[in-house]
């Protein structure tokens, strides 16, 4: 039981997985493909770290702002023809924006470099949304593992895109990194559209969905999470770069650098997963998360409180840290907060699928957002040392909030930390399905509590928190 294996899968999900692999892996590289040689690039034509910080920030903040909508309306507009139309959006306008070098007037550089960004950030939302939506509808009694495991993929992505973009710049300049990536995405679609098989979920958007989930503190808490593992991953993006440049690196040397923290978070993933679905509740993972990552930026600067020069080797061990408490961080996430939904009163179907992993994938944007476009700010203001305490303080702060959580679940049930978090929804004062559902759903969520605190008084503790028969 406590032995760490891959679940046994029909050939349905075993298609299902390997293409949502490919995507998620797609993903990360156009995120990542830039960061080694875009700011120098930005930088010969006259651009400012805080304007290059926003063509970064924008792509992220319109994910932010259009995922709800493609979450909230996924059921109707078909999750397989979502993944591939944003597949080939992204694809094309990948290689739209690998001629903008042949551009040398500084603000149609940026403008042009603004528009493309935002039109494939579209496309990315899209294939987003739909993708984790899919994980959930179609790995019931497996999420948070299928889920680490494909996000694997996501950080093998983060690997692959700075150390490919960092080689094919110096073998072919500005324009062959995008065009070889806008290929692979729009092949991608192609595969996707072949072997992806036909939805069978189909629900109707519920209205008002998205606020409703947005009450209840858990989910929100969850999603804080996410939105500060992104902010970490963001602000390196704009920074790091220029930050080393200090030590003469070469390009596919600086492409390295950016392999560490997406190297760590895909070797990791797979096993927070596999804590969240069997051995202990996402607030713990998330507060082990926001320990690495204040610890991770505390090195990597280092910070300016710590009587330490910066050194290439400090700066890596730093990296290493941070990709732990990336992986803990989102995976946590993303499970909390489905498992809080479905158990606060909304239903397990596409649906409400589509909803938490539109929030998701909307809040990650968020963050994604706020790290480069801040971090090109603080840089230029204060330098890379002082602008890490951004970082650290979000981090530090989830940290704080978490401890809150657990510290009133333990006040109100003593060893709550060993029991299903299902039984410690159980001890809240009140459920969010007895307040914002329907009336048959809040009667169902008050027979729930009822249910669960009578198990509690009762002792009835499984260290596997999430068994098949309580799975989402």
């Amino acid at each position: 039981m406590g032995k760490f294996s891959i679940p046994s899968l029909t050939k349905r999900q075993w298609a299902t997985a390997f293409v949502i692999a490919f995507a998620d892996f797609c993903s990360a590289v156009c995120i990542s493909l830039q960061a080694p040689f875009y700011p120098a690039e930005a930088e010969r034509k006259g651009a400012t770290a805080s304007q290059y910080g926003f063509v970064f920030g924008c792509y992220e903040l319109t994910v932010f702002l259009t995922s709800p909508l493609f979450g909230k309306y996924l059921a109707k507009l078909i999750p397989k023809f979502m993944l591939n139309g944003g597949l080939v959006v992204t694809g094309v306008c990948s290689i739209l924006f690998g001629v903008l070098d042949k551009i040398d007037d500084t603000t149609a550089f940026i403008g042009l470099s603004f528009a493309v960004r935002v039109i494939e950030a579209l496309g990315s939302a899209a294939f987003l949304t739909a993708a984790f939506a899919i994980i959930a509808a179609e790995f019931p009694s497996s999420i948070a593992t299928t889920f680490a495991c494909l996000e694997t993929f996501f950080g093998l992505g983060l690997i692959v895109g700075p150390t490919l973009g960092g080689f094919l710049f110096q073998m072919g300049g500005y324009m062959l990194p995008f065009t070889v990536l806008g290929v692979l995405l729009i092949a991608a679609a192609f595969f996707t559209y072949a072997l992806l098989p036909a939805a069978e979920h189909c629900d109707s958007p519920q209205s008002g969905g998205l606020f409703r989930i947005l009450r209840i503190p858990s989910i929100l808490l969850a999603s804080f999470s996410v939105f500060a593992a992104s902010t970490s991953v963001g602000f390196l993006s704009a920074t790091l770069e220029p930050h080393l440049r200090q030590f003469d690196l070469m390009p596919v040397s600086m492409g390295l650098m950016f392999v560490i923290e997406g190297g760590i978070y895909a070797i990791t993933a797979p096993v927070w997963g596999y804590l969240c679905d069997r051995k202990v509740q996402p607030k713990i993972v998330t507060l082990i998360g926001s320990i690495f990552i204040v610890v991770g930026f505390l090195l990597i600067g280092p910070a300016p409180f710590l009587p330490l020069d910066t050194t290439l080797n400090l700066a890596i061990t730093g990296l290493v840290i941070m990709g732990f408490g990336v992986g803990a961080e989102l995976v946590s996430g993303f499970i909390s907060a489905l498992q809080e939904a479905t158990f606060h009163g909304f239903p397990n179907n596409l649906s409400t699928y589509g909803l938490v992993s539109g929030l998701w994938t909307s809040t990650f944007a968020l963050g994604a957002f706020v790290g480069p476009s801040l971090a090109g700010i603080l840089f230029d203001q204060v330098g890379f040392r002082y602008s890490t305490l951004f970082v650290i303080t979000t981090n530090a702060l989830l940290g704080i909030l978490v401890l809150f959580f657990l510290c009133c679940q333990r006040r109100l049930s003593p060893g709550i930390l060993a029991v299903p978090e299902q039984y410690q929804a159980a001890n809240y004062s009140t459920l969010a399905g007895e307040d914002y559902g329907p009336e048959d759903e809040r009667s169902n969520a008050r027979a729930k509590r009822e249910s669960m605190v009578s198990s509690l008084k009762d002792g009835m503790a499984n260290p596997e928190w999430m068994t098949s028969e309580q799975s989402i």
